[in-house]
């Protein structure tokens, strides 16, 4: 007799334990729905080609050209790809990137910070252009306006 109710009792807990699983394919749909939803908001989006370049964020800072760098490589608008309390740090990368083609230099703001400048321009959009060029292979790049 206590064998039967242990049976019964294990039946009842397999067949509670299956019942209560999810199913994939109610997932999968509700995904597939979700993933609709977001291609057709792209699609009816409207798209813009000019470049917004007042929106664009960019950081402030009194720089100068670091110890040994050319001063006149630093323009109003400068790329940055690396930023270092650790000059050391710094020379590196701009080495790495100098043997890897670019004309990368430092420059050093008021608090000591070191920034790996891969192009610095004159004027806003040429930055973005620059930046955005480069955002494939250095995905932090921002943009530094030069403050006199």
């Amino acid at each position: 007799m206590k064998r039967i109710l242990l049976m019964v009792a294990a039946v009842a807990l397999v067949g509670g334990m299956t019942s209560c699983k999810p199913k994939q394919s109610a997932y999968r749909a509700a995904y597939e729905r979700a993933k609709q939803k977001e291609v057709a908001q792209q699609a009816t989006a409207p798209q813009d080609d000019v470049m917004p370049v007042s929106n664009e964020a960019t950081r402030s800072e009194r720089i100068q050209a670091a110890q040994g760098e050319d001063a006149t490589n630093l323009r109003t608008f400068s790329v940055v790809i690396g930023s270092f309390q650790n000059i050391t740090n710094a020379k590196s990368l701009k080495e790495r990137m100098v043997a890897q083609g670019y004309k990368a230099f430092l420059a050093q703001n008021e608090k000591g910070m070191y920034r790996v400048i891969l192009s610095s321009f004159d004027n806003k959009a040429d930055a973005i252009k620059s930046r955005d060029a480069v955002r494939s292979v250095f995905s932090d790049a921002w943009i530094l306006q030069r403050a006199f």
